[in-house]
């Protein structure tokens, strides 16, 4: 429950990225700058932090014996996942973008077959290929039935094209975050806590963020101090404190695909706050009684999906 809450909590600070990248659009930023900036002022935050607590020099020297895959595996993680949401805030609200965003709920289901999970046996812990959890995917499905209930009436002032912007980039960056949170479990195999790996994968990503930011100042200029007090808010709010919570949830619950895919499932929630944030600070329309249904809905299929989930017996049937 406590890994539950955890993510509960990291929805509620990734939801911030959804409105203040829409903020950012609405006032004339460039989404190139909304992605880069965010990941080079998370740097130094996270620096300070894990120097703090000494962690600095084993976190360097972890990252030597596989810097190429720590490169690779950030720039799927961090890099086709944010580049591609703040591309599409250029042509959707952050509530169509945050509610798209869910799809990575059946992303990272969808994924457990290509990755490995400890159960125990008579013998000692086994690992087995991960299966796709049907009852939990199917709790994800009321999840992803209350998001649609919520967008109908918005989605119908909003054209073909935008909407299509708005969705296929979602849709890869659904199953990036996922795919490169996982990897970097593997990768580091509770070696490193939470903030060490949040800090590796942002160094690791760095080449790509200095080769946006150049793009973005040959192309369309440096940021406005207003887009980059923007940036350093999502830097702190999503960059550091929701995505340590969030890396903590998973790693709680490290091994276990069944559980590890009710976390991500606490991710539905970032739609309500994203709506909420848009409602208090962009003055958007209040939503529909159609709109009020869904965000229920969410609520049921969150609870059902984390009952399904952790009533399942953790421990196989002895072999």
């Amino acid at each position: 429950m406590r890994a539950i809450l955890l993510g509960a909590f990291a929805a509620f600070f990734f939801a911030f990225t959804f409105v203040l990248n829409r903020s950012m659009e609405l006032s004339g930023g460039s989404w190139i700058w909304s992605a880069s900036l965010r990941y080079i002022f998370m740097v130094p935050l996270l620096l300070i932090i894990v120097m703090a607590k000494n962690n600095l020099v084993p976190l360097l020297k972890v990252m030597r014996e596989q810097l190429g895959t720590w490169m690779l595996w950030s720039f799927v993680g961090f890099g086709l996942f944010y580049a591609p949401l703040c591309f599409a805030s250029a042509y959707s609200p952050g509530w169509l973008i945050a509610g798209t965003w869910q799809i990575t709920i059946i992303s990272g289901s969808l994924l457990a077959p290509f990755f490995s999970e400890i159960i125990q046996t008579k013998n000692g812990p086994l690992k087995v290929r991960g299966k796709i959890p049907l009852k939990g995917l199917m709790m994800s499905l009321v999840i992803l039935l209350g998001i649609i209930l919520m967008q109908i009436e918005q989605s119908k002032d909003i054209s073909l094209t935008d909407l299509l912007y708005g969705i296929i980039p979602v849709i890869i960056a659904s199953f990036a975050y996922p795919l490169g949170n996982r990897k970097m479990m593997e990768i580091c195999a509770g070696r490193l806590d939470a903030y060490q790996r949040v800090l590796g994968m942002t160094l690791a990503s760095l080449p790509l963020w200095f080769v946006l930011s150049l793009y973005g100042f040959f192309n369309v200029g440096a940021p406005s101090k207003v887009q980059t007090v923007q940036a350093i808010l999502v830097a702190v709010f999503s960059g550091v404190i929701a995505t340590v919570l969030f890396f903590k949830a998973t790693d709680m619950v490290r091994g276990n695909m069944q559980k590890l895919a009710s976390i991500e499932a606490t991710q539905s929630m970032e739609v309500l706050f994203a709506l909420i944030g848009e409602l208090i600070f962009l003055s958007i329309q209040v939503p529909s009684p159609i709109a009020w249904s869904g965000m229920f809905v969410v609520i049921l299929g969150m609870i059902l999906h984390s009952y399904v989930t952790h009533n399942k017996k953790e421990i196989r049937r002895e072999r």
